[in-house]
């Protein structure tokens, strides 16, 4: 079976490489017309796609999968819709490729121009949502790059049939039908085998829980850009506005809690505690928000439950919410530092001190001052659709989008220059 799949997804990073090379030379115009075919065809063809995502829905329900992953997973109109228009905006956004980071002359005549190019052949590894299907392929085609997609198995029947739309789409604008391809079954052995494929993937970009991003990260031999997990953090400073704070507060933890840039812990200040707490915790009781709290968070309600390490480390994609009392502003970034994922963190507060020592020392992809953890997104940052929100530190950190997307290559121009 291994080497079944083996040469399958060697077919394919081959096909992509082949792919790539046609991608890199084509114009924006070309491109972006293939995007407007994509989210056309999506549209036409929701229906299917919607009738393909009930059948992953009904096997993951009677899996017992969590409401949470059931959410990232379910698909309707609407969020077909979403799709569609996630790839025109991406359309309307400026083609990175050829871009000059810098570019210089040298004493001796020489040219030098560093550029944007393709990396070539993406892939994705992710679970369960499906939307994701789209963003990647059309990131990864506007970059002009060919994709290789491992959905996870909860999401088989949906991936397929979004990459079976997509490709018609592609060909049908000219461009080449292997630029976005599917590995399809195969279970974990395909998912090894494109993590082994150096040579024939140039990056891979895990998108998922801990575990996934883990694996990825530790088994394979193509380069990762890693995507991590949001344990993200809300800072509620001496000198806040306590009602922008709750509104804040609450946004960021139920405005949508299965998401990586929702809320998962409060951090208080001590001395806005006792006016900022008991109205905050009744006001997250009242949209069915369990508090996780430390011993003075319990004293202000009977219904919190004692916190505990898990808690402060946790990334509960639901409406859980871990809740601490500190004592300055610094307490509040140490305890970040220590439990944080490097994900995102948000300050609520009118000193600009504050606001300027918070964002100088809490070590995270994004830091909000005084708005919501959920605008760590690509499309709320004016990226259009993301790829994935890294939490490393090289090439690309926070939201990814298409400039995350390119390497760079050096063009140097000569007139029968020689080195001597």
């Amino acid at each position: 079976m291994e080497d079944d799949v083996t040469v399958s997804v060697a077919e394919l990073g081959r096909r992509a490489r082949v792919a790539a090379a046609d991608l890199a030379v084509r114009t924006r115009a070309n491109k972006d017309a293939a995007l407007l075919a994509m989210a056309e065809a999506l549209e036409a063809n929701a229906g299917s796609i919607v009738t393909a995502n009930a059948d992953d829905v009904a096997r993951a329900r009677s899996a017992g999968t969590s409401e949470a992953i059931i959410d990232r997973l379910r698909l309707d109109e609407a969020r077909v819709g979403a799709m569609a228009d996630g790839l025109r905006q991406v359309a309307g956004l400026p083609d990175p490729v050829g871009e000059v980071v810098r570019g210089y002359t040298l004493p001796n005549g020489l040219q030098v121009s560093q550029r944007r190019v393709p990396f070539g052949v993406v892939g994705i590894i992710y679970e369960a949502r499906p939307n994701v299907t789209a963003d990647a392929a059309g990131l990864a085609l506007k970059s002009g790059n060919a994709v290789l997609l491992r959905g996870s198995s909860s999401a088989a029947a949906s991936n397929a049939a979004i990459v079976d739309v997509l490709a018609r789409a592609v060909a049908d604008a000219g461009l080449p039908v292997d630029a976005v391809q599917l590995v399809r079954g195969g279970g974990h052995d395909a998912v090894k085998q494109l993590m082994r494929a150096r040579g024939l993937v140039d990056v891979l970009i895990p998108r998922g829980g801990a575990g996934l991003i883990r694996s990825v990260v530790e088994e394979s031999t193509v380069p990762v850009i890693e995507t991590g997990v949001g344990n993200c953090h809300v800072y509620v400073d001496a000198d806040a506005d306590l009602a922008r704070a709750l509104e804040i507060v609450l946004n960021a933890k139920v405005q949508r809690p299965s998401v990586c840039n929702a809320a998962e812990t409060l951090l208080v200040h001590a001395d806005v505690a006792d006016a900022f707490l008991p109205g905050a915790l009744a006001a997250l009781r009242e949209h069915g928000v369990t508090v996780h709290g430390d011993e003075r968070v319990q004293g202000y309600r009977d219904d919190v439950v004692p916190a505990t390490d898990d808690d402060w480390a946790q990334e509960y994609l639901s409406l859980d919410l871990a809740v601490a009392v500190v004592d300055s502003l610094d307490d509040a970034v140490s305890h970040i530092r220590r439990w944080g994922s490097g994900h995102t963190e948000a300050i609520v507060t009118d000193s600009l001190a504050a606001s300027r020592r918070f964002t100088a020392t809490t070590d995270s992809a994004a830091v909000m001052v005084n708005a919501s953890t959920r605008f760590t997104d690509g499309e709320q940052l004016g990226f259009g659709a993301e790829i994935g929100i890294s939490t490393q530190k090289l090439h690309a950190r926070g939201p990814m989008g298409l400039p995350e997307l390119t390497t760079t290559t050096y063009v140097v121009t000569g007139d029968g220059h020689v080195r001597s």
